[in-house]
């Protein structure tokens, strides 16, 4: 007898927690949701999309431009490296007139 007691009260306690996790996580009136909260939700949806899709795209032009930034350096160092170099002569015997 002492063992049903203890597994009804074991029973019992394990229900009531689920009710109180329910009605915390769900709300009390988790089963009637109005169309407002419905909307907000999609709208909020929406807006972290729109969020999301504007930092994907300020990522690209990031990059763009830094490659872009890269490129130029490059070229501005080959145009001051073929400054510098020396005029190239031939070692073989020079054609003279």
């Amino acid at each position: 007898m002492a063992r049903d007691y203890d597994s009804q009260l074991l029973e019992s306690v394990g229900v009531r927690r689920r009710r109180m996790r329910d009605a915390l996580l769900f709300g009390a009136g988790r089963a009637r949701r109005s169309a407002d909260e419905r909307l907000g939700k999609v709208f909020a949806g929406i807006a972290i999309t729109a969020v999301l899709c504007a930092g994907c795209v300020g990522w690209s032009f990031l990059q763009h431009t830094l490659e872009k930034q890269k490129a130029e350096q490059e070229k501005q160092q080959q145009r001051q490296a073929q400054q510098y170099e020396p005029p190239i002569h031939s070692s073989g015997p020079e054609k003279g007139p």
